[in-house]
């Protein structure tokens, strides 16, 4: 199994890139994050989950071990295929699909193609311990309740899903302590994305 490669982008198109080890060239699928951060003619560092089907043997691509476990996780949940996972992965980064998740926000997942309101559910319900068990996933815990829970409130009564609201709320001044406030700052940091 092909675990980690090394070596030159030598294409780069439609979510896959050719990368280019020893005079072989390794066709690997990526997230759009990780995609978009790639350069033509670059050295990377890539690593692998190798997925070997009677018709096909695909390779997908992360940044790091971290994406790469949670992959890996997110696949083991039934009805979830690697394009549904890297879809899930391109929704938020990382951590903030493992907030989603140990915080029960079903609601974030669903906005990935192909993942309905079940599967979405049974990520929740599957995973939450085991991401509870990987590394950071205490702090992660922790950070799920930081935020006040009536700022939250607020921005999900007004729409927003759980990951958007903590999304925004962590980009607020630390320095503005009034719920309020912090509720109005989100919402104009929410409206300049849009």
């Amino acid at each position: 199994m092909i675990a980690y490669l090394k070596g030159k982008i030598i294409h780069k198109g439609s979510g896959i890139i050719i990368l280019e080890n020893n005079k072989i060239g390794y066709k690997v699928f990526l997230g759009e994050e990780f995609f978009n951060s790639i350069s033509l003619d670059e050295e990377r560092e890539i690593f692998i989950y190798q997925q070997i089907k009677e018709d096909a043997n695909d390779l997908y691509g992360f940044r790091n071990f971290s994406d790469l476990e949670l992959f890996e996780l997110l696949i083991s949940v039934s009805g979830v295929g690697p394009k549904s996972a890297l879809g899930i992965l391109n929704l938020a980064g990382g951590a903030d699909i493992k907030e989603a998740i140990l915080s029960g926000d079903s609601a974030s997942l669903t906005k990935v193609s192909g993942i309905g309101k079940k599967t979405a559910e049974r990520l929740v319900l599957e995973l939450k311990t085991k991401i509870a068990k990987l590394d950071g996933g205490k702090e992660l815990l922790n950070s799920a309740i930081s935020f006040g829970a009536d700022e939250i409130d607020a921005l999900i009564s007004l729409g927003y899903s759980l990951v958007e609201a903590r999304l925004a709320l962590k980009e607020v001044d630390p320095k503005i302590k009034d719920s309020g406030e912090r509720v109005r700052a989100a919402l104009k940091k929410m409206r300049v994305k849009s």
